[in-house]
């Protein structure tokens, strides 16, 4: 008996709608979220229901060009990033603060744009952030007044061009592939160009004028910690010869169990232990540093044989053991230490720093932080000693937010390769004589046997949980179209025109909602997952209102923008969230600020879309 298309309609709907629900309430990481939409697509597939995808239908999204084209564009971004050539950029910049605040801002925002035009945008925002704040003070503003403009502006860049963001290389799968306008053309390098550059202007100018008004002061991690701060929340203590922890293990002992207090270090005879503070063995004269809230030292003074020093003076050079300073440094994206505890990452053991606080997303996750998996984005106030501090900055795993990055000599010849391979890239791409994903994966290689970057960089330089999502989402957009759930949402946008839209103005109408529906998912979702959902969608409404290729392909365009231009959330673009916690940013302050930007990107792409293709009624 033939499965009745309701319920594998229901299916699809409901596996979109648990997929937005995951991604939206963080409550599972996103990989799992996108590994279980697979394994339940797939699942499903083997119940032989007749408008459901087969499982080679589903595995022959593997063979799509699009993802395979922006492992390439991840790797030429990496080599690009490990040539330096962002740091030598960074060095123009300092002398460029002699310009004034506006005229400064202005070229930071045009370079970076351009920049993000042509590489992931991701590390151009990462490599900029202690270099933006370090000129932040030089300018004589808090580094919040320039933070979201960096973030920003790297999203008005990646509008530009094909290459610019991921979600156009998607996109431009779609168009490719599609099955109801076979003679669809792939999409140009420079074809989102006139639509893009004009609104990144607009977006720049906005933030010039009005950015230092309506952007927040906010301070930095290690600015809000401020000495006053820091002397109120770190002593020390001393195990007395008749202490009941004499002999415990820190694990098992009362301080444990104290929820206001966290030991940061033990000293013993003049020496900082190095072995993990859960399994050192307290002795009578251990020094205890800790890091207490007024609770928890309330609850130390029962413990008999536990001598808190109480003199308010007393400040981190005075109870370290070396020359100590306190640091701000963020996870980097692929960094080693995403998805380890603290406790694995062992910044302790490894490096001789004590991790004091760690934010995330605008949030202190408290004094508990051992079983916390880190990631990428984190930000961790670090006490040691400078040399201990130079040992984790050479790891290259995070951002040291307070030092700018050092600037690293490569060979002139080297460096002329990969600038070159980025242009034979955009060239030979731009007049579609070789696919993307080709150049993109050759070029890769040639940077790999001209030492531009290594293998290993190269592979750790994919974003390999982005891969997952963006496989599995493609996989829910195989479902949709066959279930028939995509047919059934382009007909209510159009049924919505049709109804309440004069003729006239329905295609534009269209293009409206589009972009408003867009706009709102990559607002809990990723961009790319968006994009996967909203480009097959876009091209039935596209057909189901008659239009040609061409015009067709102002709906996929308008998608674009509208799933890359994430202003009003933290959390809609990955960019973003970096600048999140390391500004000190709150939730409402993208809220507030970000809604006008959205606004211009909003009316600007339905006007400049309805211009290109002769929407307008005449």
């Amino acid at each position: 008996m033939e499965t009745p298309i309701e319920i594998e309609l229901i299916l699809a709907l409901i596996l979109l709608i648990g997929a937005i629900g995951s991604f939206a309430l963080e409550k599972v990481r996103m990989e799992v979220t996108a590994f279980l939409l697979l394994a339940s697509i797939l699942l499903l597939g083997l119940l032989g229901m007749e408008k459901w995808p087969t499982w080679n239908e589903i595995l022959g999204i593997l063979s799509s060009e699009a993802p395979l084209a922006i492992i390439g564009m991840f790797m030429v971004s990496c080599a690009l990033s490990k040539q330096g050539i962002i740091e030598k950029l960074t060095l123009y910049l300092q002398e460029l603060t002699k310009c004034g605040y506006h005229l400064f801002l202005f070229i930071l925002l045009l370079l970076i744009a351009g920049l993000s035009a042509f590489i992931n945008n991701t590390p151009v925002v990462v490599i900029l952030l202690p270099v933006v704040i370090g000129i932040a003070s030089k300018l004589g503003v808090p580094a919040s007044k320039l933070l979201i403009p960096v973030s920003y502006a790297s999203i008005f860049g990646g509008c530009c061009t094909l290459i610019g963001t991921s979600t156009n290389i998607l996109a431009s799968g779609f168009m490719s592939s599609s099955s109801l306008y076979p003679e669809m053309q792939a999409m140009g390098m420079f074809e989102l160009t006139k639509i893009g550059m004009p609104l990144m202007f607009l977006g720049i100018l906005f933030v010039i004028v009005f950015g230092k008004k309506l952007l927040p002061e906010r301070e930095a991690l290690s600015k809000i910690l401020s000495e006053i701060h820091q002397k109120e929340f770190l002593t020390e203590a001393i195990v007395t010869e008749d202490s009941t922890l004499v002999g415990q293990i820190v694990r098992d002992s009362k301080l444990s169990t104290i929820a206001g207090i966290r030991l940061l270090d033990v000293v013993r005879e003049g020496k900082s232990l190095a072995s993990p503070l859960s399994t050192i063995k307290l002795r009578p004269r251990d020094r205890l540093i800790l890091s207490c809230k007024p609770q928890g030292i309330m609850e130390a003074r029962e413990v008999q044989g536990f001598k808190l020093f109480e003199q308010a003076e007393l400040g981190i050079e005075q109870i370290n053991t070396s020359e100590a300073v306190m640091v701000e440094t963020m996870i980097k994206p692929n960094s080693s230490f995403s998805s380890q505890r603290l406790s694995e990452a062992d910044f302790r053991g490894r490096f001789n720093l004590t991790v004091v606080a760690l934010h995330r997303r605008g949030k202190n996750l408290g004094l508990r932080l051992d079983n916390l998996k880190l990631e990428p984005g984190d930000t961790l106030l670090i006490l040691g000693s400078e040399s201990s501090v130079e040992k984790l900055r050479a790891v290259n795993e995070t951002v040291l937010l307070d030092k700018v990055p050092l600037q690293v000599e490569k060979k002139p010849f080297i460096t002329s390769i990969t600038i070159g391979v980025l242009i034979a890239i955009i060239l030979l791409a731009s007049t579609g004589v070789v696919s993307l994903f080709l150049v993109a994966l050759i070029g890769a290689g040639l940077l790999v046997i001209s030492n531009s970057m290594t293998l290993k960089d190269a592979l750790r330089s994919v974003e390999w949980k982005l891969l997952l999502l963006i496989y599995s989402m493609l996989a829910l957009g195989v479902v949709m179209e066959k279930s028939g759930a995509s047919s059934m949402l382009a007909q209510i946008i159009k049924n919505i025109c049709t109804s309440g839209i004069n003729e006239k103005w329905q295609i534009i109408g269209a293009l409206t909602i589009l972009y408003l529906c867009t706009a709102l998912l990559t607002e809990l979702l990723s961009n790319n997952a968006t994009i996967s959902i909203m480009t097959p969608v876009s091209l039935l409404v596209a057909f189901q209102f008659g239009l040609n290729t061409d015009e067709a392909r102002a709906f996929v365009l308008t998608c674009c923008i509208a799933a890359s231009a994430s202003f009003m959330t933290p959390i809609g673009y990955q960019t973003n969230t970096f600048v999140y916690t390391v500004g000190g940013y709150r939730f409402r302050d993208f809220l507030k600020f970000g809604f006008w930007p959205m606004l211009i990107y909003f009316f600007g792409t339905i006007t400049l879309v309805s211009i290109h293709y002769n929407f307008f009624p005449s």
